[in-house]
């Protein structure tokens, strides 16, 4: 089939380069030269494990971008709406992008003579796809929603770092539609996948990536919240949520306790979902503490290691960790971010290292050290802070060369064991 795919983020990105492995021609739209220029080149615009190969493998074939809606929109026959949803300052879904991209492929349609189908799949509140895009596109294009056009939702399950593989391995896929010949056209670029597909409505469609991205935030907070007492009472929180996990009602994903989440979606999304509740005159308190253990975390941290380290002025502190998690170079809603900021704060001296996502860092905190390897960052350090799950730090052994060999862990990395260091995790 022939497919759109409007913005080259995260996800558009990845869809656009599965789609096309998948044996269909793709052309991605968007406003920024750079990004359409790399991507014609084979490199994307972000790290994503496998991605680049994608790319190199079909840019130039049956994968192309442009600046151009006109050549793309008349070259394709369903095009995907994969532009940012941000909230505001209130905590409400910013929905400019998507007006913005309704608006433009909309004025496209207004002369194209065959079906097209409009797909959003940028993560948007329930109703958006009914209440904002259709109208836009029907008073662009001139024409009617489910008659001359169709229009659908479909969205995006794609943990960072994992991106491609779960494009290609599903856990399941969900595909929102309001008249059943978009439906079909949707699920016709699903047909070699042997997951469950499940149709419903767009707004339907719409709450279930909210209620998953909610339900998995809330499976961190919980953790983090039972972590904090069991730090307090002795008992080891990875082995109670060991016991827990094995229940099959409540599986053991997501239980592991730390310094909390962070990313493109969970916080963000959790904060529309309050935002659209407030909306229908709701009070979501579970969905509001999920936010407020989350931003209490950190401090968590800092109080563990000013047991340790009590006057944080001039001490040398190392930060190892800058990404939100590990395997990407993403720093939205990083953990570190509020755990630098308290440090400095204090009077410290921040010393960090990340193997992928310091450029990205150095734009917030411009004046902090950054350092190329988990070594020079522990070397004459005062303190160690773990605020990411990379791998190599469970390799580290270079804690000898610290000046005071104290490490607080915030994502169960280091075992202490034979290291003659002061230990304490977050939560336990």
């Amino acid at each position: 089939m022939r497919i759109s795919i409007i913005g080259t983020g995260y996800v558009g990105t990845v869809t656009g380069a599965c789609f096309a492995s998948l044996g269909n021609d793709v052309i991605c739209v968007d406003v920024d030269a750079r990004r359409v220029e790399s991507m014609n080149a084979g490199v994307p615009p972000i790290y994503e494990e496998g991605l680049e190969e994608l790319l190199k493998a079909h840019a130039g074939k049956n994968l192309r971008a442009t600046l151009d809606y006109d050549d793309a929109i008349a070259h394709s026959d369903i095009s995907f709406i994969c532009v940012p949803t941000p909230t505001d300052e209130g905590g409400k879904i910013d929905l400019r992008f998507v007006r913005e991209a309704s608006r433009s492929i909309g004025q496209r349609l207004k002369n194209k003579s065959s079906y097209h189908v409009v797909v959003v799949k940028s993560t948007v509140v329930p109703q958006t796809t009914q209440s904002v895009a259709t109208p836009i596109l029907e008073e662009a294009s001139g024409k009617k929603a489910g008659v001359d056009f169709g229009v659908g939702m479909n969205p995006e399950f794609l943990r960072e770092g994992k991106a491609v593989h779960d494009f290609m391995h599903p856990d399941r896929i969900v595909i929102g539609g309001d008249d059943p010949k978009a439906q079909a056209v949707i699920k016709s670029l699903y047909k070699g996948y042997k997951c469950p597909i499940l149709e419903v409505d767009t707004k339907t469609a719409e709450m279930i990536k909210y209620v998953s991205n909610a339900f998995l935030a809330t499976k961190i907070s919980f953790s983090n919240e039972v972590g904090n007492i069991c730090k307090r009472l002795g008992i080891d929180t990875y082995k109670v949520m060991e016991g827990v996990g094995l229940d099959a009602r409540i599986s053991p994903f997501f239980l592991n306790s730390g310094l909390g989440f962070g990313g493109s979606c969970f916080p963000k999304d959790v904060k529309a979902l309050i935002g659209k509740a407030a909306d229908v005159d709701y009070e979501p308190q579970l969905l509001k503490t999920v936010l407020l253990v989350n931003d209490h975390q950190p401090q968590m941290l800092l109080k563990l290691l000013k047991i340790h380290v009590p006057d944080l002025k001039d001490k040398r502190i190392a930060v190892l960790g800058l990404a939100f998690k590990n395997d990407t170079d993403d720093i939205r809603e990083s953990r570190a971010i509020p755990v630098i900021g308290s440090l400095l704060a204090e009077g410290a001296q921040v010393v960090a290292y990340d193997p992928m996502a310091s450029r990205h860092m150095k734009k917030v905190y411009p004046n902090i050290e950054y350092v190329k390897t988990a070594d020079e960052a522990l070397m004459d350090a005062d303190a160690c802070i773990v605020a990411t799950e990379w791998a190599e730090f469970k390799k580290l052994d270079s804690f000898g060369n610290m000046r005071r060999p104290v490490v607080i862990d915030g994502r169960k990395m280091i075992d202490p064991k034979g290291k003659n260091i002061i230990y304490e995790g977050i939560c336990w």
